[in-house]
């Protein structure tokens, strides 16, 4: 069973009716021991990471989260969701989950921000979701974008005024900085891989950051 979190931020009906397209059982929640005895966890979101953490904080989602990346089950963000999974946000000097190491910074250059819209991602690594040089169109909303501290932790690239992770991945843990529920045929494809209980996202690394204490005072950042 997957568990969709729901702490008020994502279209949670529309990830959950994409899983069941692919012949997943996928239930919405924000109970701690679904979410925590859950097959797989996506992670949802849009809209301020801080407020983001302050919900799952007083939800008691976080343990429960930790729990699930512990044990090796797949965790996987989709756009605020992806953010969610590294450290430091810039706005506010907030903390995230700390599950990839990284940072969260607003997107750069002469552009319109937020990014909304269709844009192509292109694998930069082999693995489940494609080899190195596939592109595939998905739909974007978001402001702010992944610095991951390793580049092997980074598994697609997207250009909007500069070149951005779009796909992150790191042993169990996986982020899509669009949303593959919105991106037609090419986002079911990886909710496929999802939905058949896939992990193994990208390398997999000798320790966990996730070992360590999590990162207190989620500051007020707007990252989407």
């Amino acid at each position: 069973m997957i568990a969709i979190v729901d702490y008020g931020a994502g279209n949670l009906r529309s990830i959950s009716r994409a899983l069941a397209s692919q012949g997943a059982e996928a239930v919405i929640s924000g109970d701690p021991r679904t979410v925590g005895s859950a097959d797989a966890v996506i992670l949802p979101g849009v809209g301020n990471a801080g407020h983001a953490m302050d919900t799952l904080g007083r939800l008691g989602l976080i343990d429960p989260l930790r729990a699930v990346v512990r044990r090796g089950s797949p965790m996987v963000g989709v756009c605020l969701g992806m953010q969610l999974l590294f450290g430091h946000q810039e706005e506010g000097g907030g903390q995230g989950l700390g599950f990839l190491p990284g940072r969260v910074r607003r997107l750069a250059g002469p552009v319109k921000v937020p990014h909304m819209g269709w844009n192509r991602a292109r694998m930069v690594r082999d693995g489940q979701f494609g080899e190195a040089g596939d592109e595939r169109d998905y739909y974007f909303v978001h402001s702010y974008v992944v610095e991951p501290d390793d580049p092997a932790d980074v598994l697609a690239e997207t250009t909007y005024g500069e070149a951005f992770p779009s796909i992150v991945g790191r042993d169990n843990v996986v982020g899509f900085q669009f949303h593959p529920e919105k991106s037609g045929a090419a986002g079911l494809a990886l909710l496929a891989v999802i939905a058949a209980g896939g992990t193994g996202f990208g390398r997999a690394a000798a320790s966990h950051p996730i070992l360590a204490p999590l990162g207190t005072g989620a500051g007020a950042s707007s990252a989407s």
